[in-house]
């Protein structure tokens, strides 16, 4: 198995190598279609990376990868699978996509929102709307004694 690389992005501008050492494989049956090698064949693949011990995480992308990725964690072992493909080596690169794909949109910084000022159609349509609404509600009144 070779190291794991993750292509250039927002909070990672070099890329990433995720050294072939930290990743583990594990084969088992894969359910579907697969024809008369189905049941003698360790088709699917899971792929799994201990966010928490890699040494290609910095420490801030690091709190990025746990935190965002906290509901698909094992404790701190991130797990992918596989089983899409009949062949074992399809699945290989599947999960090392998915994998890669995964830590590279969860280590991006999140994007900071800032506020504008409305438009002034907008704040025309707004209060115009209002004036509709509270003609409506005074037009169901009854008439006033004078």
């Amino acid at each position: 198995m070779e190291n794991l690389r993750v292509p250039p992005g927002p909070g990672a501008p070099h890329g990433l190598i995720i050294p072939a050492g930290e990743l583990q494989e594990q084969f088992s049956h894969a359910s579907g279609p697969g024809g008369q090698g189905v049941n003698t064949t360790d088709s699917r693949v899971q792929l799994s990376l201990d966010l928490e011990t890699t040494t290609a995480l910095t420490e801030v992308q690091r709190r990025l990868a746990l935190d965002r990725l906290a509901t698909r964690l094992s404790g701190t072992v991130l797990t992918i699978s596989a089983a899409e493909h009949r062949s074992q080596r399809r699945n290989r690169t599947a999960a090392r996509e998915r994998l890669s794909e995964l830590l590279r949109e969860a280590i991006a910084p999140p994007v900071i929102r800032r506020p504008t000022r409305r438009t002034r159609g907008s704040h025309r349509r707004r209060l115009a709307g209002k004036r509709e609404r509270s003609e409506i509600k005074a037009n169901r009144r009854p008439p006033g004694r004078d």
